[in-house]
């Protein structure tokens, strides 16, 4: 492996591309370090030392900005305004006819629903630059410390607005460098930058682990984490690669004298077909009562039944709820993502079939059966990682943000073995070996 590596860095064209990947990355990163106008340096960061992990409700956002979001810097959004803009254009290509019909044009459609991304992207970030800046001048940002109350100490229109801009124009940087990195260097640019993202959150996370530990002054417990994060990647990797491949094959046909088709290939369904997405959807639903209660003045009830139950990660209501709505997006993503007959349909027209089932509507039922019956291990699974955090968070008192586990690990794991493969290809266009021989 380490000599595919050296043979990559030898390789000019291929060396360019990781140099010009490298140099987008630290850009980034600096990025996520350089404080917004009107905001008080000072009180940010004896915040951030209070929390000491504990993030509450912004926690996952803070990981998709690599924690730049609670130290209210120009890339404080990140990433995450553009992933929300395109799981929302993603679910709207299914009940827009107009997007439907765009994303079958090809290149040019694809083009299009890129820009209404790009655009989405951009409204999406006033609408939570504006809330992360109310946030943070009404000291909820960081509930609990005695200065979040002066993170903003200007409260004038102006300063509001300017922050609002440099937060939203820091999330269109952003989006470009994911996009110079898709066109120049290797992999895929916006999920190169999640992947950086929350790598860089995993030192200060095993680091406090280590420091609340107790047995031998914390070691016991940070070398039982590594150990518990070896082995989830392992299981994460096997399942991720995992597949259910039905065999397909093309009747031959004659067209004057030559005969054509007769081969047989297969459609690869993966067991977690979904990916991170239900994860994200479940998180996010969960975060929306919590925070309309966080913003309510009123001491009712229902506010009272929320910050209790759906606001601690190990409590036996939200660990269920959280549960059995990864399950269903999981479901309900595989639905929208992959139609059966859409699929049948287009084997019908180039002369292929399943062995043993007829082509058309029985075809479309067989597909159907394997995928409900692959989806079901798949949202078991994702639902199991998901909740590791919180088994970390009640085993032995890990913060609730436990580096290995839920979106962190497999992101981190689906981005590193993406990135690997088109590595692996650039590679084996110049010689046969890649990484693995």
């Amino acid at each position: 492996m380490l000599t595919a590596f050296a043979r990559a860095f030898k390789t000019p064209d291929l060396r360019k591309k990781l140099l010009f990947t490298l140099g987008i990355i630290v850009v980034y990163r600096v990025g996520t370090h350089i404080p917004i106008p009107g905001v008080s340096y000072t009180a940010v960061q004896e915040c951030v030392k209070e929390a000491s992990g504990n993030q509450g409700l912004f926690g996952m956002i803070n990981m998709f900005s690599g924690g730049a979001l609670l130290q209210v810097t120009v890339f404080a959004l990140g990433i995450m305004p553009y992933i929300t803009a395109s799981i929302i254009l993603q679910l709207l290509t299914v009940v827009i006819p107009r997007l439907e019909a765009l994303k079958k044009e090809g290149q040019a459609g694809t083009a299009k629903i890129t820009q209404y991304t790009r655009y989405l992207t951009v409204a999406l970030a006033i609408l939570q630059g504006t809330g992360l800046v109310a946030t943070a001048r009404s000291g909820a940002l960081f509930s609990g410390c005695q200065v979040a109350g002066q993170i903003v100490p200007d409260r004038s229109i102006f300063s509001t607005i300017t922050m609002v801009i440099c937060m939203t124009a820091g999330t269109a940087v952003v989006m470009w460098l994911g996009e110079l990195i898709t066109d120049r260097g290797i992999g895929n640019g916006m999920s190169i930058l999640m992947f950086i993202s929350i790598a860089a959150t995993f030192p200060s996370a095993l680091w406090a682990i280590k420091k609340q530990g107790k047995l031998a002054d914390g070691w016991i417990e940070f070398s039982t984490v590594i150990l518990v994060g070896l082995v989830m990647v392992g299981l994460v990797v096997f399942v991720e690669q995992a597949q259910r491949r039905i065999p397909v094959q093309y009747a031959k046909r004659m067209i004057g004298r030559r005969s054509y088709g007769g081969t047989s290939t297969y459609i690869p369904l993966k067991v977690n077909q979904a990916g991170v997405i239900p994860v994200i959807f479940a998180s996010s639903l969960l975060y929306i009562p919590a925070l309309v209660a966080q913003f309510s003045s009123s001491k009712s009830g229902w506010k009272t039944w929320v910050e209790q139950n759906l606001t601690k990660g190990d409590h036996p209501i939200y660990i269920v709820s959280y549960f059995l709505l990864i399950v269903f997006f999981a479901f309900f993503y595989v639905a929208i993502s992959f139609n059966p007959e859409e699929v049948a349909d287009n084997m019908k027209k180039y002369g292929g079939f399943i062995p043993g089932i007829r082509a058309g509507r029985p075809t479309a039922e067989y597909l159907s059966y394997v995928l409900n019956r692959i989806t079901w291990p798949g949202s078991l699974y994702l639902g199991l990682i998901a909740l590791v955090p919180t088994m970390a968070l009640v085993g032995f008192g890990a913060s609730q943000n436990f580096p290995f586990g839920g979106t962190s690990i497999l992101i981190i794991v689906g981005v590193g073995l993406e990135t690997v493969k088109q590595i692996e290809s650039q590679l084996q266009q110049r010689n046969y070996e890649g990484f693995l021989r």
